[in-house]
């Protein structure tokens, strides 16, 4: 720790002594290289990121934030924000800085008679939708158990209610924020409310939320979900009738598809997701069962419970395998996508590579452009390659298969992309994630960030 700070703080003592004065003044918990349980604490979901930060601020409070903040800003440390650390570009965990962890903030309340959902930074969606789901109620909350609400939330955040109900930060009424300053501030549509505009699609760039109050839908604890799996032989065929069913699809159909290996056999995999009325739903997805018949290998449907399906995913991409990826959006299937698609999953180096289709779409599309901070509303569904792999001697190829598929997939995309999908790509593609929002976005930080304090992210940088 000592030698971590010194290039911040002049002396030895200086260092110790302003830790210890955090130390102090948290009522969480700090961590530092020497302490134990501090290689477990630096770690984040995937694997691969490998960083050695000074110190860990485990806060559970806004005090603890506030104070933490400002250890950083007094002392010259780089910091960065971490609650749930799912994310694949590793940007929550700092190199020699302090990481300002909200993962043990987790206090939630539910109001079902207003509908209304009050819960603090350091939730995952899994803890977050048992909390609602006692009232039968949910917000769109990403696909993976053990994401964190606040950086799903502040990129937009996809799931699979997000056609019916809009992102994650499309039903978000309000939130808490640190500023750079300082400042606790409130954010909704009354008070701060370009600050509120910026935090919806955004990102970490204007502060740190401490907590979020979330818009809550009656859906019940069950949903028509399933999937219908079919060979590398129907799999071209498939995928073009995928493309015009999803497409034309009811909101409250959610269809994700995947080119996935099973058995050792390429295959074509759709996701089925309805969470409307049993009736209608059994209408709604009749046309893709009856293509399905006598096409796919596997198919499987019935109601489940909606917690279920939300953890569906957490096998798939546990804690500590090595992970990449690299998105952008597509408004259709062509004939020479679905193609070049195929193509590509045949050199995928590991039989858990996957190359996805999430679907968007729907109420996402309806929101208009300049409403929130996310900007890529034209979009119908989010295509990208993931690579999973555990032997660090594999990096080099597995990335590399990334990448040659975004480069094949490119002249087939809108040139958007989703940003909580970036890893570390550069500048343009932070561009590309906000389009024509982006200006407006540079003197949102001009104003709330001048000195980029909040710069461990997909950067919006100011120009003052």
């Amino acid at each position: 720790m000592e030698s971590s700070l010194t290039t911040h703080i002049s002396t030895v003592d200086g260092a110790l002594r302003e830790t210890a004065r955090l130390r102090r003044t948290l009522r969480g918990e700090l961590v530092l290289p020497a302490d134990a349980g501090f290689e477990r604490a630096r770690r984040v979901w995937n694997g691969f990121v490998d960083k050695h930060p000074a110190a860990i601020a485990y806060c559970v409070d806004t005090d603890d934030v506030v104070s933490a903040l400002s250890f950083a800003q007094e002392n010259g440390i780089p910091l960065s924000v971490r609650s749930g650390g799912h994310n694949v570009a590793g940007n929550s965990v700092c190199e020699g800085g302090l990481v300002i962890d909200l993962s043990r903030m987790k206090n939630r309340a539910v109001d079902d008679k207003r509908r209304i959902a009050w819960a603090e930074a350091g939730l995952t969606l899994a803890e977050f939708d048992s909390a609602t789901q006692i009232c039968g109620m949910a917000t769109t909350m990403g696909v993976n158990g053990d994401t964190g609400i606040a950086g799903l939330t502040l990129g937009g955040g996809f799931g699979k209610l997000g056609r019916r109900f809009g992102l994650a930060c499309d039903n978000l009424l309000s939130a808490e924020v640190v500023t750079a300053d300082g400042r606790v501030l409130r954010a909704s549509a009354d008070e701060n409310p370009d600050l509120f505009w910026g935090l919806r699609g955004g990102g970490g760039n204007f502060g740190i939320v401490t907590s979020f109050e979330y818009r809550l839908h009656q859906i019940g604890t069950e949903i028509l979900a399933g999937d219908v799996t079919f060979p590398e032989a129907q799999a071209r065929d498939a995928l073009r009738f995928y493309d015009e069913f999803a497409r034309a699809a009811p909101d409250e159909l959610s269809l994700d598809a995947a080119l996935v290996m099973s058995a050792g056999e390429p295959m074509f995999s759709i996701s089925i997701f309805h969470s409307g009325s049993p009736g209608e739903a059994e209408k709604v997805i009749a046309p893709l069962l009856a293509y399905a018949r006598g096409r796919a290998v596997n198919q499987h449907l019935g109601r489940v419970p909606y917690l279920q399906v939300q953890s569906a995913g957490d096998a798939i991409f546990p804690r500590g395998r090595r992970y990449s990826w690299k998105a952008q959006f597509m408004r259709e299937l062509t004939g020479d996508a679905i193609h070049a698609l195929l193509q590509a999953y045949k050199k995928a180096p590991v039989s858990d590579a996957l190359l996805v289709l999430q679907q968007v779409g729907g109420a996402i599309s309806r929101v208009p452009t300049s409403e929130t901070a996310y900007a890529c509303r034209d979009a119908e569904f989010d295509c990208f390659p993931i690579a999973i792999w555990d032997d660090p001697a594999r990096d080099e190829e597995n990335i590399g298969w990334v990448r040659e598929v975004w480069a094949t997939m490119q002249p087939y995309s809108s040139g958007a992309v989703y940003v909580n999908n970036l890893g570390d790509e550069g500048q343009d593609r932070v561009r590309a994630a906000y389009g024509s929002n982006y200006q407006q976005l540079i003197e949102l930080k001009n104003r709330y960030d001048p000195t980029n304090v909040f710069c461990l992210n997909q950067n919006i940088r100011p120009n003052t």
